[in-house]
This record gives C-alpha cells, sequence and structure tokens, in this order.
C-alpha cells in the first residue's frame, strides 16, 4: 500500500478538460460534437510567431535558458508593458513560465499555509481554489455576482479582509463570466489596500487584450503605492492563440522575482528556448492577427448573446470582455451539473457548469464563443430543441 500525502486529497481539478475527455469519448463512438466548453482560440498561431519558433531551432537553441527566461523576451515584455499599460517595468521583475497557472501556483504558495487567508475571485478559474486548499491555506471567496456585471465590489473585497490575509487574486476581463471590473472600482480597491500592508494582490490579466464596446484595461502595474506586492500574471496563450506553446510571464516585486526564480529553477528548470523565440516575435511583430481575432469574436459574441436570450428559461447579461458568456438557466428549472450533462449527451453540445468555478456559480453554465460562428449557431438551435423537448 502506497502512503501518499494528505494535502492531494485537497487538490481540486479544471472540468473543461474532464468535459472535454468525454465529448473526446462520445464522438470517437460517432456522435457529432461541437465544443463551446474550452477556454482556448480557434485560431492558430500567426504564422510570423510560428516561424520564429522554428528560426530558433535551426540556429542552435537548443539548451537551457535562464531559469527566469531569455533577457530579450523580458526586455520585450517590459516594452509591451509599457506600450499598452504607459508603466515602467524592470526585465530583472520579469519571470517568464510555462503558462499562466505556474504563476498561479508559485503566488499561491508563497503565501499560502495553515493559518493563513487567501481571497480569490467566486466564481472563478477553479485552479485558484485548488491550490489554495492544497496549500493548507483557508480560501475565502470574492462573490462576483450577476447584478453587479460579475464585477467584484472594492468595498466588499475589502470587509473582507482580516489579520490572516495574505493574499487576493482578481481576474479582470474574467473566466468564467467574461465579467470586467470598472475602473474605479480598480482604483477604490487599490486606495483601500495602502491601509492593508501585509496583504499582497495577484491581478490574472490573461485576457487584457480582449475587451469590447471601447472598455479599456486598468492594471495593477498602474498602482506605484502596490509595487512591492503586486503581482501581474499575464501570458501569450490567449491574446496569440498559443495555448499548446505553455508560455506566460509575471511581474513580480523586486523582492519576490528572485523567489518566483528558485521556485521556477526547482519546478521546471526553464521554458523551452524556442518557444521563447516565438514570444519575442508575437510581442514585436504584426499585430494584425491578434486583433481579427478580438474582432471575430466581439462579432461571435453578439450572436451568442442574442441566441442565449432567445433559449427557454435561459438569460444572460453582455460579456464585455475575454469569450466567454455565462448565462443564468434558473428558469429551466436544471441545476448546472444537469443543464451540462444535457447539452452534451442530448444536444451533442459541449459546456461547463457554473458549479466548476464555485459556489457562486450554481443555476450558470459556462459557454465558449471560441468557436465559428456557423457552429455557435447550430449549437444553440440543438440546445433549443432540447430545452422543447422537456416542455
Amino acid at each position: 500500500m502506497l502512503h501518499l500525502a494528505a494535502n492531494l486529497k485537497r487538490l481540486g481539478t479544471e472540468t473543461a478538460f474532464d468535459v472535454l475527455a468525454k465529448a473526446g469519448r462520445l464522438q470517437a463512438a460517432g456522435a457529432d460534437i461541437i465544443n463551446l466548453g474550452i477556454g482556448q482560440p480557434d485560431f492558430p498561431t500567426p504564422d510570423h510567431v510560428v516561424e520564429a519558433a522554428v528560426k530558433a531551432l535551426r540556429d542552435g537553441h537548443h539548451g537551457y535558458t535562464p531559469a527566469n527566461g531569455i533577457l530579450p523576451l523580458r526586455e520585450a515584455v517590459a516594452e509591451d508593458l509599457n506600450k499598452r499599460h504607459g508603466v515602467s517595468v524592470d526585465p530583472e521583475n520579469v519571470v517568464v513560465v510555462p503558462g499562466g497557472k505556474v504563476t498561479m501556483f508559485f503566488a499561491i504558495m508563497m503565501f499560502g499555509e495553515p493559518g493563513a487567508e487567501i481571497m480569490y475571485p467566486d466564481p472563478g478559474f477553479p485552479i485558484y481554489r485548488s491550490v489554495i486548499d492544497y496549500s493548507g491555506a483557508k480560501a475565502v471567496p470574492i462573490p462576483l455576482l450577476e447584478k453587479n456585471g460579475f464585477a467584484f465590489s472594492a468595498d466588499e473585497v475589502l470587509s473582507r479582509i482580516t489579520p490572516q490575509t495574505r493574499l487576493i487574486i482578481i481576474n479582470s476581463p474574467a473566466n468564467p463570466t467574461g465579467g470586467v471590473t470598472p475602473a474605479e472600482e480598480m482604483d477604490k480597491l487599490c486606495q483601500g489596500l495602502a491601509d492593508f500592508p501585509d496583504v499582497a494582490i495577484m491581478s490574472d490579466e490573461i485576457y487584457s487584450q480582449m475587451l469590447y464596446d471601447g472598455r479599456q484595461h486598468r492594471s495593477i502595474l498602474s498602482y506605484d503605492h502596490l509595487k512591492d506586492r503586486a503581482i501581474m500574471l499575464d501570458g501569450w496563450s490567449k491574446t496569440y492563440a498559443m495555448t499548446g506553446w505553455r508560455l506566460g510571464f509575471a511581474v513580480w516585486p523586486t523582492e519576490l522575482a528572485p523567489v518566483a526564480t528558485r521556485l521556477a529553477i526547482n519546478c521546471h528548470s526553464c521554458v523551452n528556448a524556442s518557444a521563447q523565440y516565438a514570444g519575442i516575435a508575437a510581442l514585436q511583430g504584426p499585430q494584425d492577427e491578434a486583433r481579427a481575432m478580438v474582432k471575430a469574436f466581439d462579432e461571435r459574441r453578439k450572436v451568442v448573446m442574442k441566441a442565449l436570450n432567445e433559449l427557454p428559461g435561459f438569460s444572460c447579461i453582455e460579456p464585455a470582455g475575454a469569450f466567454y458568456a455565462f448565462p443564468n438557466i434558473g428558469g429551466t428549472g436544471l441545476t448546472a451539473a444537469e443543464a451540462q450533462d444535457l447539452f452534451l449527451e442530448k444536444a451533442g453540445v459541449a459546456t461547463i457548469a457554473g458549479t466548476s468555478f464555485g459556489i457562486h456559480g450554481e443555476g450558470y453554465i459556462r459557454v465558449s464563443y471560441a468557436n465559428s460562428t456557423a457552429n455557435i449557431r447550430k449549437a444553440m438551435s440543438r440546445m433549443a430543441d432540447v430545452l422543447a423537448a422537456r416542455g
């Protein structure tokens, strides 16, 4: 009998991959499945980015790189952040990692231990809660409510801080809701944090370039008084359709960047070299394809919004960012899990139960519109037929 560590029992998962696997099994058995569940762009990585990786390999970049990432990439990140957010970032504060989850894991493990509290968005990306529980810290949910556009309330966040609070996690634009927190709420939260100098904040900004209707992103890096305790998570996976490249980065406070680098050495050594050269090309090369992708998502957003609000028992507020809708299914009489299974098994449409994203996700499902308009229309029609058949 093997004796595994008890904390493994506290480690959760990301249900989207479970649904993807189930959908794959149904497809293998001959079912026609439309996937509106997985959170990744359905576009290819831009050609010039792919070619940069191929060139790097041909040029002999086959070995280890610095654990925090090659300097030209970290400099490109700093330059891009200055261009997008008007902030000055030292490349030494940038740590390149294999995907956004690594930054989440590192930050939570730095601050999480028994007796500590970590706040996280709910509904939110499930890995936040999973790793907080794994660390032994107490997970404190920040409710993201439909009536607030799935944005956090700064007053509510600040009111939940206790002497045990070590870290606050925020995410805007948000997964799974598509919610965007207004700049005034960000300002109020960050101003309020001045009264809590021992609390760190991690801002997950992986969808920051996917905003609609002229909205502007307010980065945590914009608040100078938080620079010694603010961690900003971003990467290439969503903006440049590079999910499989496993390439992300974070900007860490000066005191924490060496800690994150040491964790990287212990965890994965470094990110593969060719992906890092691809990352440079993505940031410094043409942005046309990235912008075209967001334009396509915006067009699909309008299609999916209209269709969801026409489904019996559904209502859906407008997602302001990312590529997710989070419709309220309360009028159907179905639980989130029942709706997920019904649509997959009877309609051949993969969606994700809102409860996969937290305790405040009951009564909702996540619909990704990272799929073609034709497939979205077909999926909505199938879902309508299944709901109509229930009476």
